[in-house]
């Protein structure tokens, strides 16, 4: 069943990069057996939607036009199927192989391994594979563990809507938010989704950890603009505090909270098994220190004390 499969993809592939018009449906079921051989109109229709959403995920670029009679037609172009002379140096393809290492979810991996392989069979030279005879104890990954990534990459890819139950930091319950996702950001360790919320008519910035349940998809269009570069990441520092102006006073158990001493502007050991710090204060301190759980008490200000406090408690009645 491969190897059918495979010889009818190969002969759309051929059909489509071999006409200088467009051609519907109706020719390409007449020139290709397999085709001639569905049992049906319906049978062929799926057949060939699957194969032609096979070939784009392989690259080709298929045009979809309409004739003069009103009929869809389909071409692939030479030369928008075309790779440009490959002109990458070792060391640039070593660094692009070193990239597409970093993925360990599997569908990205696929990605990146078929994108090597396209670009070696175009000319792109073999690269030395140091990090496979010198093994290191270091070697960049980009870990995903959260279930609401891979729909949420497609959906970024697709420009579709999803929607998705959310708890915050604060809250007790998860609610639903409606999204038209942008992107995705790796920051510290976490993973981000920045969107247009339909419900708040603004952007904002989701954890993926928090995201509980199925993201679901949803038909129609963005109905906001999708900005060309998102500011995911300098958003997301600036709720936690990046771009703080002020300070706070806490007091952090010894040998704890290493990401807390890395920011700590001031560390002054006691003796008593707690240490006391004075980190950046900004807008979604008070989040990020709830973490830590009983590891951390806030001296001041008193407001962050209030909502860390304020926080606990909301996870505490679950």
């Amino acid at each position: 069943m491969a190897i059918a499969k495979a010889e009818r993809l190969m002969n759309l592939a051929l059909c489509l990069l071999g006409t200088r018009r467009a051609l519907s449906k109706r020719e390409l079921r007449g020139s290709i057996e397999a085709y001639m051989e569905a049992s049906g109109d319906e049978a062929f229709n799926r057949m060939f939607e699957r194969d032609k959403d096979d070939l784009r995920e392989l690259g080709l670029v298929i045009e979809t036009v309409e004739n003069l009679d009103g009929e869809t037609g389909y071409l692939a172009r030479r030369d928008s199927n075309r790779l440009p002379p490959i002109t990458l140096d070792a060391e640039e393809a070593a660094a692009l192989g070193l990239a597409a290492k970093v993925w360990q979810q599997a569908r990205l991996a696929g990605a990146a391994s078929g994108a090597l392989q396209k670009l070696r069979a175009a000319g792109m030279p073999e690269a030395e594979d140091t990090y496979e005879i010198q093994p290191s104890a270091l070697e960049p990954r980009i870990p995903v563990h959260e279930t609401a990534f891979e729909p949420l990459m497609l959906a970024c890819r697709d420009r579709r809507p999803v929607v998705f139950d959310y708890r915050k930091a604060n809250a007790a319950r998860p609610e639903t938010r409606q999204v038209e996702p942008w992107t995705l950001e790796c920051w510290r360790g976490h993973w981000y989704l920045a969107g247009w919320d339909r419900d708040r008519g603004a952007e904002r910035v989701f954890r993926l950890s928090r995201i509980t349940g199925r993201v679901r998809s949803r038909a129609g269009a963005f109905t906001a603009p999708v900005p060309d570069v998102s500011t995911v990441r300098e958003t997301v520092e600036s709720w936690a505090g990046e771009t703080a102006t002020r300070s706070a006073r806490i007091r952090l158990r010894a040998g704890c909270g290493y990401p807390l001493r890395g920011r700590a502007t001031e560390v002054r050991e006691g003796s008593d098994g707690w240490d006391e710090l004075e980190i950046p204060y900004g807008h979604g301190l008070d989040a990020w220190l709830v973490e830590f759980g009983p590891d951390v008490v806030v001296l001041e200000p008193a407001g962050l004390r209030a909502d860390v406090v304020e926080r606990l408690r909301a996870v505490a009645k679950g």
